[in-house]
């Protein structure tokens, strides 16, 4: 069996973070295995709290992941602090990971900053170069960038812009467009991937599962290409199931594809 490793924060709601990203991961044929990097108090509302793990703790749970159970992808989520940052670049880096998806967690679906301003730069200095592929969302791209997103050509521009500084794929999410969801993904040359716009007002922890279903699909071999339409075509059927929990903006259904009894 493949195996996928999620280093990213815990959310106690469950809808996103490293919840999301082992409901995801299974549920799209990996064994999943995680690293947290902080623990957060929140809900369909809002995040209330961060609580980072130590340096030292984040070493240990690297270093007794790689040694046992050798991961076939790696999916890097929220990371508040560079501290963090920079323990996660080293271990990446000395057990040679591979087929590394990074999602430049910033903002939450509920508009709360996740991430220090002097982690961002060490972000794109160091960890983007080790990703075989990124997932900003508009907002995020045009952080990374300082290029306003109105259209697709812009969505073009800032994509090539990181793929030329950084030298990883860069897959655009079109979701925060008005118009439609189609999502850019950037390697050398443009490939568009094209999704309806589904009403539904539940979209917390959609960033996440999305990287974590390209990062099950990598480790499974799939293409780049063929990874990221089999990952968009699992959002679009967890967020056509219209899961209505909570009192905000609420999860989709991860578990969509399998059978349950009531």
């Amino acid at each position: 069996m493949k195996v996928s490793l999620t280093i990213a924060g815990s959310d106690s709601s469950g809808g996103a973070g490293i919840q999301a990203d082992i409901k995801t991961m299974t549920t799209n044929g990996v064994y999943a295995m995680s690293a947290i990097t902080a623990l957060t108090a929140q809900n369909t509302q809002g995040v209330y709290d961060i609580l980072n793990v130590t340096e030292d703790f984040m070493k240990i749970q690297l270093d007794t992941v790689f040694n046992d159970i050798y991961p076939d992808s790696v999916k890097v989520g929220m990371v508040s602090s560079q501290e963090i940052l920079n323990v996660i670049v080293e271990k990446l880096k000395e057990y040679n990971a591979k087929n590394i998806v990074v999602d430049p967690v910033m903002i939450s679906t509920s508009g709360c900053k996740l991430i220090s301003d002097n982690a961002i730069s060490f972000l794109k200095e160091n960890l983007f170069p080790l990703a075989r592929i990124i997932t900003p969302n508009i907002p995020e791209a045009e952080l990374l960038t300082g290029i306003k997103i109105k259209n697709k050509d812009d969505m073009i521009d800032a994509s090539k812009n990181l793929y030329d500084k950084y030298k990883c794929a860069v897959l655009c999410k079109g979701g925060h467009s008005t118009e439609n969801s189609d999502d850019l993904l950037y390697n050398n040359g443009v490939m568009w991937f094209y999704g309806e716009k589904i009403d539904n007002k539940n979209t917390h922890g959609t960033g996440c599962s999305l990287s974590s279903a390209i990062a099950a699909n990598l480790a499974k071999g799939q293409m780049l290409d063929e990874a990221v339409k089999n990952a968009k075509d699992y959002i679009s059927g967890a967020l056509r199931c219209m899961l209505n929990l909570g009192k905000g903006t609420g999860p989709i259904n991860h578990l969509f594809n399998l059978n349950f009894k009531d």
